[in-house]
């Protein structure tokens, strides 16, 4: 065992051998490497202090119980903004392999950032460009042994047992079907188990949230979520408007998934969900991840700064409104500047639209900032709140695993 895979293992129990990203190639000869932030600046978070009796109930959830990331990404975005566009587009995107071993997280929904692949269209969302991203990443993973490609419920299950990251492969949007259902089957032969229904923006299947006229799911749309029925696809509708979200969740027979979004009534702004929508997702059996991107899970007490505690007040405003039989965690983040990011893709996916209007905009999630500390400060919040385990089981990952053997059983 190295001394990497020693340090690592210790501390949270997942494989690790110190492989980085395309360590295969050489840099400057087989692709354009990017200045990154150093790892040591990009992971530090502001920390949540626990008692003793506090941290032994932290270990115990740790150690004892599946944590499911409904969202998070092990991408990394470069040091200089200015490289954000040409980085983006190449295959070779760095992947924060420790950065994740050390998160605590055993189940990964990772869309592979395929909103922002831009390898021949510089508007994105196009069938080429998330094939080819897929298979890089496919090819990267395939050289590690830290996270795994999970195809079924079995394999959900296995990642703990194996002190591995099970990596449930997720598409932001089904903007690149177009009008071609049978994509849906190919895309998940390639092993696709999670798809949203649309992104900001309409597309074939509905409409999204910042579309000022919502005519609901077309369609292709029902025949998209039939489809997806059979096969034993998670459907996710965090980007849709409210009626397409609506007649998503009234026509699919399994339930649906609202991966990373927050409650409207904390903060009023398009990326956020009605609260019929949402009581209709938990009526159905669905599970809703709380989100924690920069500047969407804002709350209207505190518009000027973006916290731990204001992601929190969605959660608690959600288990009040749904139950906590409803709710998971689904953070959205990656690793170095997600701000930056966005500015750089802003026009292509309308992003700040999608956040609304008023308030001022924050640099970074105090206390949620990358996927090394985002789901253990939410667990260590709820436990400084004094949850009880057995509802901090469920929203870390219980909730989610129990709604996933509903759906993904049909893959074998």
């Amino acid at each position: 065992m190295t001394p990497q895979k020693s340090e690592v293992k210790s501390r949270i129990g997942k494989n690790f051998d110190g492989y980085q990203s395309f360590k295969y190639l050489i840099p400057g000869k087989h692709y354009k490497p990017y200045q990154l932030p150093q790892s040591e600046k990009y992971r530090q978070t502001e920390k949540i202090k626990l008692r003793e009796d506090q941290e032994r109930i932290f270990e115990t959830v740790l150690k004892s119980y599946p944590i499911v990331s409904l969202r998070d990404h092990g991408f990394v975005v470069p040091k200089n903004q200015e490289d954000i566009i040409p980085y983006c587009r190449q295959l070779h995107t760095a992947y924060d392999y420790k950065g994740l071993a050390l998160s605590g997280v055993d189940v990964l929904f990772e869309n592979f950032m395929d909103g922002i692949s831009i390898l021949t269209s510089s508007n994105g969302l196009k069938w080429d460009d998330v094939i080819l991203t897929l298979g890089i990443r496919y090819c990267d993973i395939a050289k590690q042994n830290t996270v795994f490609i999970a195809k079924d419920y079995q394999d959900l299950l296995d990642a703990k047992k194996t002190n591995r990251i099970a990596i449930l492969p997720s598409l932001e949007a089904a903007s690149i079907l177009e009008n071609e259902v049978d994509r849906v089957d190919v895309l998940y032969g390639f092993g696709i188990r999670c798809m949203g229904i649309t992104y900001n923006e309409a597309n074939t299947l509905g409409s999204g949230l910042i579309e000022k006229s919502d005519s609901g799911l077309t369609k292709f749309g029902h025949r998209v979520v039939e489809r997806m029925n059979r096969l034993g696809m998670v459907i996710d509708i965090s980007h849709c408007g409210d009626q397409t979200s609506l007649d998503v969740i009234e026509a699919s027979e399994a339930p649906v998934f609202i991966t990373h979004a927050g409650a409207r009534a904390v903060w009023n702004s398009p990326r956020m969900k009605s609260d019929e929508v949402l009581k209709a997702c938990a009526d159905k059996g669905g599970i809703i991840g709380v989100c924690a991107a920069p500047n969407t899970t804002l709350s209207s007490k505190n518009p000027n700064e973006h916290t731990i505690e204001a992601v929190m007040e969605h959660l608690e405003y959600l288990i009040e409104l749904v139950g906590v039989d409803h709710v998971g965690l689904g953070p959205d983040t990656f690793f170095g500047d997600h701000v930056g990011l966005q500015h750089a893709f802003d026009d292509m996916l309308s992003l700040s639209e999608s956040h609304g209007e008023n308030y001022e905009e924050s640099s970074y999630v105090k206390g949620l900032e990358n996927p090394t500390e985002a789901m253990k400060n939410m667990m260590k919040w709820m436990i400084t709140r004094d949850y009880n385990i057995q509802d901090i089981q469920k929203i870390i990952g219980g909730n989610a695993l129990r709604v996933l053997e509903e759906i993904l059983p049909f893959c074998d």
